[in-house]
């Protein structure tokens, strides 16, 4: 697997993650104040998507960047 393979696989799983920590966080306000470590849950995998969102849609500009380069020298 390449590398941006892993990053988009990993992209993937970083959003059922996130998904599944935004669900906990509802049912738990549902049943009473939640603690803070339940609501603050969803802050570390909304970063990482992040992160691998920005490298996944610079990709086609670095590729075309790197064409150019290539056809100019």
């Amino acid at each position: 697997m390449t590398l941006s393979g892993a990053i988009r696989q990993g992209h993937r799983w970083l959003a059922i993650i996130f998904t599944a920590t935004v669900i906990a966080n509802f049912v738990a306000m549902a049943l009473g104040p939640p603690p803070a470590w339940i609501v603050y849950s969803p802050l570390l995998p909304l970063f990482l998507l992040i992160f691998s969102g920005l490298y996944m849609f610079a990709l086609p500009y670095a590729a075309g960047w790197r064409r150019t380069r290539r056809a100019g020298s």
